[in-house]
């Protein structure tokens, strides 16, 4: 398993390596409750198969997400590295069902969800996703962004968890020379990443176990430059 660092030591982790896991966040019962009711808020999205893969608009369609996140020990960890004005501003879902998975390769996540497209010579690359207008964010925001990943199952070796460059999330130019981590956790620990830390993951071997977790992008301030609006801003 990854090593974690202190409950002291989050803050200056997140700094110099780009993520820290915060253990033991949600309990057992916790996770097997939130996975429920995930379930059933995304019940539309099921294919054909039975298996729900994803959905970028969670804070849409799985509104209780807005107080999972608001415990002392996630408020620690958001408070030492973005400071008192943060606030949420995008939620995903991720799993790798039984009834099918698939992989990512590295990459650094480098879009965030805006009100609307606007003439920039800061941010590039305008798309649409699932209705929601996205655009790639300069570094400047990028570094004064953090993701908390809630593992509502175990990552195992087997179930495709995610692997992290440690200390590639200085900006998209950053070496990657450095060792891969996998980061192995039990289902109710949380993972914080930078965006701009390079991660991926393989498919899923075990063909009995979901990989599910729910993906929340914070952000230092509410305001953008070039007149860009977040599409959400959910202040603390």
């Amino acid at each position: 398993m990854a090593p974690m660092p202190a409950i002291d030591g989050y803050a200056p982790s997140i700094e110099a390596d780009g993520w820290a896991i915060t253990p033991g966040v949600y309990d057992a019962g916790e996770c097997y409750d939130i996975a429920e009711r995930l379930t059933a808020a995304l019940a539309s999205l099921r294919r054909a198969n039975g298996a729900i893969y994803g959905e970028r608009n969670l804070l849409d369609l799985f509104p209780d997400v807005m107080r999972l996140w608001r415990r002392p020990p996630l408020l620690d960890v958001l408070f030492g590295v973005l400071g008192p004005d943060c606030g949420l501003v995008r939620g995903l879902f991720f799993d790798k069902p039984p009834e099918g998975s698939w992989s990512l390769p590295w990459h650094r996540d480098l879009t965030i969800a805006v009100r609307e497209h606007r003439p920039s010579d800061l941010f590039r690359n305008p798309t649409t996703k699932a209705g929601v207008p996205h655009v790639e964010a300069p570094d400047v925001v990028l570094r004064q962004m953090l993701t908390l990943r809630i593992h509502l199952d175990d990552a195992t070796p087997d179930n495709g968890p995610l692997q992290i460059v440690p200390g590639s999330h200085t900006g998209r130019d950053a070496p990657a020379e450095r060792t891969p981590v996998t980061i192995l956790a039990q289902a109710g620990d949380v993972l914080a990443m930078r965006p701009l830390l390079l991660h991926a993951s393989g498919e899923s071997r075990c063909p009995a176990s979901h990989r599910r977790v729910i993906h929340l992008e914070f952000a230092g301030c509410e305001t953008l430059p070039d007149g860009y609006r977040w599409r959400q801003f959910g202040a603390i």
